[in-house]
């Protein structure tokens, strides 16, 4: 974990209530996709937990989602404004397990970090293919993004606006090496419950997160081994570790 100043390049909206901002800074600590930062605002005691969805030479690009107070003072903040961060923090994605032919995962805000993941999987010779859910058209982003990556994309919604209509786990590919996937408890249970048992995956997490670094004990989830804190064990936790009742 590193604390550390950094300064808002520029944001904008991507989607019906989610934005993308691009900031400067050090992101030495940031050394896998997975991870995550905590954003300290004027006014809230809180930190704002935000997912990497991207990093290099000296930027940070991050989407979040509108979703109460802290989130709507963020997306009015201006080019050149200063915000201290905590990056570095939670264990991510195991890039070597990834074989030639991973499968990523997200639904909504669980999109962004399988952005990062992508590149790397690239960098290091795999050939991933992403599935992309959202209940509408208007909430879709990022597909384009990933296609630029010369990506295999497949865009779901729940209502069938955009892409094929139903949820991830109705239109799964198969032959895959290895699962990451990234979003909502219900989206991740039901991908347990959908793909084979010898499927072998990591799922990251979501808990609302008092300290962002193990402290608190708020985000504690339990697995097969015991508890464990999303924020500092996880978020990313292996697929057969998980308890899902």
């Amino acid at each position: 974990m590193k604390e550390a100043v950094f300064t808002l390049l520029r944001q904008a909206r991507l989607a019906r209530d989610v934005w993308r901002m691009e900031l400067s800074g050090d992101v030495s600590a940031i050394t896998v996709p997975g991870q995550f930062v905590e954003i300290a605002l004027d006014g809230f005691f809180l930190r704002r937990p935000i997912s990497v969805c991207d990093c290099g030479n000296g930027e940070l690009s991050l989407i979040y989602k509108v979703v109460g107070q802290g989130t709507q003072v963020m997306s009015c903040l201006e080019s050149g404004a200063s915000l201290n961060l905590l990056t570095g923090l939670g264990n991510g994605f195991s890039l070597a397990k990834s074989g030639c032919s991973p499968l990523l995962i997200g639904g909504g805000v669980g999109v962004p970090p399988l952005y990062f993941l992508a590149r790397c999987l690239l960098k290091a010779g795999a050939v991933p293919t992403i599935v992309l859910g959202f209940n509408t058209a208007a909430e879709v982003f990022f597909s384009e993004e990933f296609r630029a990556l010369g990506i295999r994309v497949i865009v779901c919604t729940a209502d069938g606006t955009a892409g094929q209509r139903g949820l991830v786990t109705d239109v799964l590919p198969v032959g895959s090496s290895f699962v990451y996937a990234c979003g909502p408890l219900p989206m991740l249970r039901a991908l347990d419950r959908t793909l084979p048992c010898s499927a072998m995956a990591e799922f990251s997490m979501e808990e609302r997160m008092g300290c962002g670094f193990g402290a608190c004990m708020g985000c504690s989830i339990m697995t097969k081994g015991g508890a464990r804190r999303v924020c500092k064990d996880g978020p990313v936790f292996p697929r057969e570790s998980l308890l899902w009742e």
